[in-house]
């Protein structure tokens, strides 16, 4: 699961930052250039594959029993 989310984190990254340069007109060639909304999708875009990559690379602390603290005594 964690190789699938880190798949796709990254093609939402790949694809939000070629809707940000067509929403710039700074990649021609499409309807989406020169066109702002397209920026702004793309933008969101990118930040969910950040968040999703984020999400599946963060280290899960495991604990025996129910207390989740980390004390030395």
């Amino acid at each position: 699961m964690k190789i699938v989310m880190n798949i796709l984190g990254v093609l939402l990254i790949l694809v939000g930052l070629v809707w940000i340069l067509q929403g710039f007109n700074l990649l021609l060639g499409s309807f989406m250039s020169g066109q702002l909304l397209y920026a702004v999708l793309g933008l969101v875009l990118a930040a969910m594959g950040v968040i999703l990559l984020v999400a599946a690379n963060r280290r899960r602390e495991i604990t025996s029993g129910g207390d989740s603290t980390n004390r030395e005594e």
